[in-house]
């Protein structure tokens, strides 16, 4: 406080601000946030309450002062009743690691989170090794499918483990013409990944993955993907007319295998 009892801009909250904000009525939130002395440590303690109204955290984001503070920006975007257009417009300064908590938030909105992790995406050409690594570990679904099409070796065995990771992100990175083959062969050889039937037919179709491998899946795949196989241009001439002897095989048989 000064000597006129007016506390200074950028002072730590009072006592009488922290009962206030514990009370948490309409009418005291209100008075809080639009109080002309509100610092930074108490916009970021009034963001911390979940049930703070839209309206009121749009008045905080009209003060350009208080957004000059990383810790105000990052309590904007994260506040689930943050106005979409705020969100957006923060979301390109968040830090790396904030990036990823926005992304694995329940309840944030699906555009901001798709948004978060296409930001994540495109830095991973810039990011250091340590980092990715981070991310293989603890990333977004989108991100670590990123990172298993990168193809890092450091990385692929721990982005294979990642729990977000799902089959589509996995099915997503066989699909590129120019994957590399060590991504073939991790995926093949995970405990998980390669007892997928989807990820097993992927590499199939694979030019990088090796003949034993595949000769390995073919038992179990189904006459129809057989036949898709046997498409002109989707797998070698002579591997095609393998395919094409065993579904006869299988016809004359009555064999059929069923996909999991």
């Amino acid at each position: 406080m000064n000597k006129m009892g007016e506390r200074k801009e950028g002072a730590a909250p009072g006592a009488e601000f922290g009962e206030r904000l514990r009370e948490g009525s309409p009418e005291s939130l209100r008075e809080l946030a639009q109080s002309p002395t509100l610092n930074e440590e108490e916009v970021v303690l009034l963001l911390a309450r979940k049930d703070l109204p839209g309206e009121l955290i749009e008045e905080i984001a009209a003060r350009k002062h208080l957004l000059k503070a990383y810790a105000v920006k990052k309590a904007l975007v994260l506040h689930p009743h943050t106005p979409r257009i705020i969100s957006l417009r923060m979301l390109r300064d968040l830090y790396l690691m904030d990036l990823v908590q926005l992304t694995l938030t329940p309840g944030a909105l699906a555009e901001l989170k798709r948004n978060a992790e296409e930001q994540l995406i495109a830095r991973l050409p810039q990011l250091p090794l340590g980092r990715k690594i981070t991310l293989a570990r603890r990333g977004p679904g989108r991100v670590a499918g990123a990172l298993l099409a990168e193809g890092h070796a450091q990385v692929l065995s721990l982005v294979l483990d990642n729990a977000n990771l799902t089959e589509a992100h996995v099915l997503k990175a066989l699909s590129r013409p120019k994957i590399a083959p060590r991504v073939v062969e991790a995926v093949s050889r995970h405990e998980k990944w390669s007892h997928s039937y989807n990820v097993r037919l992927a590499l199939v179709r694979q030019p990088s993955t090796t003949l034993s491998t595949v000769l390995a899946y073919l038992p179990e795949l189904t006459v129809s993907d057989l036949k898709e196989l046997t498409a002109p241009g989707i797998v070698p001439e002579n591997f095609r007319r393998y395919l094409q002897a065993e579904i006869q095989r299988r016809l004359r048989k009555g064999k059929e295998p069923h996909a999991e």
